[in-house]
């Protein structure tokens, strides 16, 4: 899975630094990759209009989605974010041993 932030202002640095200390916190930021973008395709692509914007995107199913655009949620926000998706994975593709289990599964 990888983590997108549209970004092409100073606002940005902000929901990259909060999304970085959610995956911190998670014990996620070595599994989930996070990059920042000012891709003009992408843009056009998801139809974002404001800056900035978190993206989801998973090659595997071929996904791809505007979560968040113009604002700078609140940690706990972006945490649970991270929780629900991980937990959806769970139960869609089995347990991420390889990782742990940080949605509760029993690996």
């Amino acid at each position: 899975m990888k983590i997108k932030i549209y970004w092409n202002n100073e606002i940005s640095t902000s929901l990259l630094n909060t999304v970085k200390s959610s995956l911190d916190e998670l014990g996620l930021i070595d599994f989930i990759e996070l990059e920042q973008t000012t891709d003009e395709n992408l843009k056009t692509e998801l139809g974002i209009s404001k800056e900035p914007a978190l993206i989801i995107e998973e090659e595997s199913i071929d996904f791809k989605d505007v979560i968040f655009e113009w604002i700078v949620p609140e940690e706990d926000e972006i945490k649970s974010m991270l929780i629900s998706i991980i937990g959806w994975w769970d139960s869609a593709w089995g347990c991420w041993t390889w990782w742990g289990c940080p949605s509760g599964c029993s690996c």
